[in-house]
């Protein structure tokens, strides 16, 4: 793991002062962030000590898809601004090829990132289990 710059590739929108971040999430998670109004993230769990969103689309997608659907039966892909000032605080840290990028905000942290957040958090990709379905058919 290498750690980089806080120059993310990641959009940035100059009018607003903000940059498009991504998490993938599931089921579980998901229903807490409708429950803040999509405002917000839920605090993390004892044995969660890190939050991290990922820097670009197609990673976060990798993850809902692959891990998130195989462990709870759904992943989703969530995209959200954050004020681009306040980010420069976390290092962009690299944690395996050159587009695997994440930022790692302590989750006692989480809640003056959450007052960061600009709009909503956004759903903009859904995966699940596929669902195979059998019937017997009998011949007449």
């Amino acid at each position: 793991m290498s750690t980089t710059t806080p120059n993310t590739g990641t959009s940035t929108d100059a009018s607003a002062n903000t940059t498009t971040l991504w998490r993938p999430t599931g089921p579980v998670e998901l229903d807490l962030v409708r429950a803040l109004d999509r405002r917000a993230w839920p605090p993390r769990l004892p044995d969660q000590p890190i939050f991290y969103p990922v820097l670009n689309e197609d990673y976060a997608i990798r993850i809902a898809r692959d891990w998130n659907v195989k462990h709870s039966g759904a992943g989703f892909v969530t995209r959200f601004e954050v004020d681009t000032a306040f980010l420069a605080r976390y290092p962009v840290r690299q944690v395996g090829g050159e587009t695997i990028l994440e930022l790692w905000v302590p989750a006692q942290e989480l809640d003056e990132f959450n007052a960061h957040i600009v709009g909503r958090i956004e759903v903009v990709h859904e995966f699940r289990r596929a669902v195979i379905r059998s019937a017997v058919i009998r011949e007449p």
